[in-house]
């Protein structure tokens, strides 16, 4: 088990790294530094790493547990003659959380350059142009021309783009404020799990995945099932929380509350069999969680529920407030209470169980 110090360590680590959908090497190389402690992994070139915990029995029954790397972001389209950058966005933005926000831009020669979405000052904005569409938008990174552009700042078309910022643990509070949480929180959770199970009598064999494009289309969990034979799933995501939004009755997912279990959303329906048993050993240890029925969103749970023959799945969503802008909100108990749940549901099954699925 992690301390304290160490588990905030991995979470920063993770949240600070660069990597949008399609672009996970960094979040990657984290993983895999943390991984070989305790499991056997390799690599796809979708960069989707597989593992199995290195106590591996070889068991009938197995559990695939599954994180997804990639943060959204924006992808250079092209060049404009006055020395700014056209983009399109990776994954899904609200336009009005976008101008004047400081990103990061990987350049030819793998080198980071500083630039910011550009916003238009009040004293020349009429009406409308102080809500510009995506598609109205660009990059500044402070160059004058298209062939400064290329030739000092090395920036060519398709040049990914993540937001600049630096995560920040708030020790008054036990809270992290960065960027990424939806999913690296997750796949924080995951490996701790991994980290305080590999010592376990089990009774089934861990294996699982670490994968990418999820905020894309849930491209690498697709090409994650041709390769995982598993009996039942167990993925971790950094979910909206909706606790600053909506009235008191109507939440879902609020920070403090510990995770969410989601029955329905527009990629799945839950089992709710493996629901029901899984909120279940959160009553049993006295493991706070929040439920939610959610008419949007989606997680690889969609693409690994329908693969085989059916894979009985539940997601652990850690509540995230503002995902899918440069700055979300965790707080650290909820982080902690999803591994203890993920970790006795773990311990829970067996054949009967399973079969009771």
């Amino acid at each position: 088990m992690r301390t304290k110090e160490q588990n905030i360590e991995l979470i920063k680590n993770l949240s600070n790294a660069f990597g949008i959908s399609g672009f996970e090497d960094e979040v990657v190389e984290i993983c895999k530094t943390q991984l070989e402690n305790f499991a056997d992994f390799k690599e796809d070139s979708l960069r989707n790493l597989y593992f199995n915990l290195k106590n591996y029995q070889n068991q009938d029954l197995k559990v695939w547990l599954d994180a997804h790397t990639d943060e959204v972001g924006f992808i250079v389209q092209y060049l404009k003659n006055n020395g700014t950058l056209g983009f399109l966005p990776v994954g899904g933005w609200v336009p009005s959380t976008v101008p004047a926000s400081k990103v990061k831009i990987k350049n030819l020669d793998g080198e980071y350059v500083t630039g910011v979405v550009a916003s238009r000052p009040p004293h020349f904005s009429k009406g409308s142009d102080n809500n510009p569409s995506l598609s109205e938008m660009v990059i500044d990174v402070g160059a004058t021309s298209k062939d400064e552009l290329m030739s000092d700042f090395r920036i060519g078309v398709a040049a990914p783009v993540a937001p600049s910022v630096e995560c920040e643990f708030i020790d008054k509070k036990d809270i992290f404020i960065g960027k990424a949480f939806d999913c690296r929180i997750g796949v924080a959770a995951l490996l701790e799990t991994l980290n305080q199970i590999k010592d376990e009598n089990l009774n089934v064999d861990v294996i699982g995945t670490l994968t990418a494009q999820e905020e894309v289309g849930l491209r690498g969990a697709q090409a994650a099932t041709k390769m995982i034979d598993a009996d039942v799933a167990i993925v971790f995501e950094g979910a909206p929380a909706d606790d600053t939004f909506l009235p008191g009755e109507q939440i879902q997912t609020g920070l403090r509350r510990g995770p969410m279990l989601r029955h329905f959303d527009v990629s799945m329906i839950n089992n709710p069999r493996f629901m029901r048993h899984a909120i279940n050993v959160a009553q049993t240890h006295n493991i706070p969680i929040q439920e939610a029925v959610r008419s949007g969103g989606g997680t690889n749970g969609g693409a690994i529920h329908l693969s085989k023959n059916g894979i009985p799945t539940i997601v652990i969503s850690i509540p995230v407030r503002y995902v899918h802008s440069h700055h979300g909100i965790v707080a650290y108990e909820d982080y902690l209470a999803a591994i203890e749940l993920a970790k006795n549901v773990i311990k829970s099954l067996n054949e009967e169980v399973v079969n009771s699925f």
